[in-house]
């Protein structure tokens, strides 16, 4: 069933067409995903779909198309810049996500209240209440929606120390994740989101897909974030050319049926065209011979074929044309490190990189959390940082290309035409040829960097890298603001290039292309894995399996049974374990393990609590009420500590 379809929805500003004719449906349960370069119209589609926004009238037919919506359809919208607003803390703001179910529980509570009053002679239409009430309350998830408060803030990046702070105090990027946050903890009909991971670092995209995997209501989502579609959605709606062509499955199967599609369209269009040249040489040299009725009938056929059945050739976005060669081939040993401490001058050492040497031809991939110096490492290789302590060395014939994150290397002021000649004194004809390359034709060219949209200025940017011949590009988010059509054409390019790459990137999509080593960056921590990102994956959870199997071991000894690996190894004479143990990275990891399942124990037990006072209250067993609200209120308890040590270990 259907909870939102369109019928031929239009959009024009003033004489230019955005769109026309679209007639979508979105199915209860849905995971789509709208892609298309940027300027088709995306957002623009969805402002009118969620009700923000009104269809135009059609020119040609005078009428404005529709969008039906289904009967109390709940919706809940991320744009690109939300604004969240307000002078309460956090906390509060996502608490007030459940206003309605902590209406119902202070009414449980005055409930309550009453069935303790044995004077009353109204007890059994209380009772009566509580257990409906109850009910309803456990079915809305009442009694863990602060463990899901907690869960959604610290799958999003927020500390508890962040908990407290006033959302005037967030920064931009917090904010965003919080007005995200509270869309997650409202659980809309249908929850449509506007470049949901711009904001987030990769451990937070992947806690998000594993959220979004379990959504029950229907999503759609605007990105540029291919990995995510991947993982997440089962229909790509393509929005190009005014148009809209539905895809089935995630975003890799999308990208083959569309060259499959647009060669099928393309061999029928030729094959059309083909047949017409034949019957219109057949009909000029009949026409005025002895085959002059057939040659009538088949131009009949033709001019009728030609209105209604006429094949249009099928087109292509235009995209930039990059191409990435080196001047001089580099040394084997690109970059080099020894007892390298990455900082700033001030402050402190932020981590410690192993000894490394880089060779060419491999593409490092720089990954970690946002603010955890993955751009001050590169900038220190760059030396625009001097270290904290040891060295780093380019080899025999480097030369770098560098592409900022922010793009600070660009000159606001200069015109297009004059920041590319500061790479290269080439003629301005010749100039103006390279950036139509990059999408940038006619007078386009003598606008102002400070002009430029994000996206515009990644093109811009990708252009002087690509000019300047570089063997070793070091490269900070290069896909950030590019659209789909554009990560397409970068990657590509990057695939073919002959020289070295080191690339900070939360495009997992790119990194899983191109990677031979992940560089993980963590507070405090750096880690050199040598192989794909595929393999990276499969050895982090190998050792997240591991951590699963030592927790089973302490499961055991806490009982004082053998362990699993003892039965198999004739057991361990030695020592016992001490009162006490230290608390190193190992046992850290072992201690969370063993926090995390006690949480999901608790967790159980509140809902087998909830499910037996929902019973004792039916029945009218007072006195089982209180006694397992006694049991439930501890419970909590247990589980809100749990959750706290839990924090406070990930943030150690």
């Amino acid at each position: 069933m259907s909870i939102l379809t369109t019928s031929n929805v239009s959009k024009f500003f003033a004489a230019d067409e955005v769109f026309r004719d679209i007639n979508i449906e979105i199915p209860h349960g849905a995971k789509i995903a709208l892609v298309g370069p940027n300027g088709a119209g995306k957002t623009t589609l969805i402002r009118i779909l969620i009700g923000l926004d009104d269809p135009s009238v059609n020119p040609d037919t005078g009428i404005a198309g529709s969008v039906f919506r289904a009967k109390g359809l709940s919706i809940g919208f991320l744009p690109q810049r939300p604004e969240l607003l307000g002078g309460h803390i956090l906390w509060d703001e996502m608490l007030s996500a459940f206003d309605a179910l902590r209406r119902r529980e202070a009414e449980l509570h005055d409930l309550a209240d009453k069935m303790a009053d044995s004077s009353r002679t109204d007890a059994d239409e209380v009772i009566e209440r509580y257990g409906r009430l109850q009910h309803e309350f456990e079915l809305a998830g009442g009694y863990d929606y602060e463990t899901r408060i907690k869960q959604v803030l610290q799958g999003l990046g927020f500390t508890p120390e962040d908990y407290q702070k006033p959302i005037s105090h967030l920064s931009g990027g917090q904010k965003t994740r919080a007005f995200l946050g509270k869309l997650l903890l409202e659980s809309p009909d249908l929850l449509v989101l506007d470049e949901p991971t711009n904001h987030l670092d990769i451990n937070a995209v992947e806690w998000l897909e594993s959220f979004l995997n379990g959504w029950k209501g229907a999503l759609l989502v605007v990105s540029h974030d291919r990995y995510f579609m991947d993982n997440v959605v089962n229909v790509i709606w393509e929005l190009d050319w005014q148009r809209i062509e539905t895809y089935r499955g995630n975003y890799s199967h999308y990208v083959k049926q569309r060259e499959e599609r647009h060669a099928r369209r393309l061999a029928e269009y030729e094959t059309q065209q083909e047949f017409i040249e034949k019957q219109e040489e057949y009909i000029r040299r009949n026409m005025a011979g002895q085959n002059t009725r057939q040659a009538k009938g088949r131009l009949k056929r033709l001019d009728r074929l030609k209105r209604d059945e006429l094949i249009t050739r099928p087109r292509q976005s235009r995209t930039l044309h990059l191409n990435l060669q080196a001047n001089v081939r580099s040394g084997d040993k690109v970059l080099m490190t020894k007892d390298l401490q990455v900082g700033y001058p001030d402050g402190k050492t932020l981590f410690t990189v192993p000894d490394l040497t880089l060779y060419r031809g491999e593409v490092a991939a720089v990954i970690g959390p946002n603010g955890v110096g993955k751009t001050t490492l590169v900038k220190t290789l760059l030396s625009q940082l001097e270290p904290k302590h040891g060295t780093s060395k380019l080899g025999a014939q480097v030369k770098i290309g560098y592409f900022a994150q922010a793009h600070e290397l660009l000159h606001d002021e200069n015109s297009l035409l004059d920041e590319l000649l500061t790479v290269k004194d080439i003629p301005i004809s010749t100039a103006r040829d390279y950036l139509a390359k990059f999408l940038f034709t006619g007078e386009d060219v003598f606008r102002p960097v400070s002009t430029l949209s994000g996206g515009e200025r990644g093109r811009i940017a990708l252009a002087k890298l690509a000019l300047g011949g570089a063997n070793f590009l070091m490269l900070d988010e290069p896909t950030n603001h590019l659209d789909i059509p554009a990560q397409e054409v970068l990657q590509a390019v990057l695939a073919e290039f002959e020289g070295t790459i080191l690339m900070v990137s939360h495009d997992r999509y790119l990194i899983n292309a191109l990677a031979t080593q992940i560089w993980s960056a963590t507070p405090g921590k750096f880690d050199l894995f040598e192989g794909t990102y595929a393999e990276y994956l499969a050895a982090r959870e190998q050792e997240r399996q591991k951590r699963i199997a030592a927790q089973a071991d302490q499961k055991a000894l806490e009982k004082g049974r053998p362990l699993p690996s003892a039965s198999h190894n004739g057991g361990n004479s030695g020592g016992g374990a001490s009162s006490k143990p230290r608390m190193n990275p190992k046992e850290r990891e072992k201690r969370i393990a063993q926090v995390e399942q006690r949480i999901q124990q608790l967790e159980l037990q509140l809902v087998e609590l909830s499910g037996d006072l929902g019973v004792a209250s039916s029945a009218g067993k007072v006195d089982k009420v209180r006694d397992l609200g006694i049991a439930y209120n501890e419970t909590q308890a247990e589980l809100d500590a749990k959750m706290i040590e839990w924090e406070e270990l990930l943030a150690n």
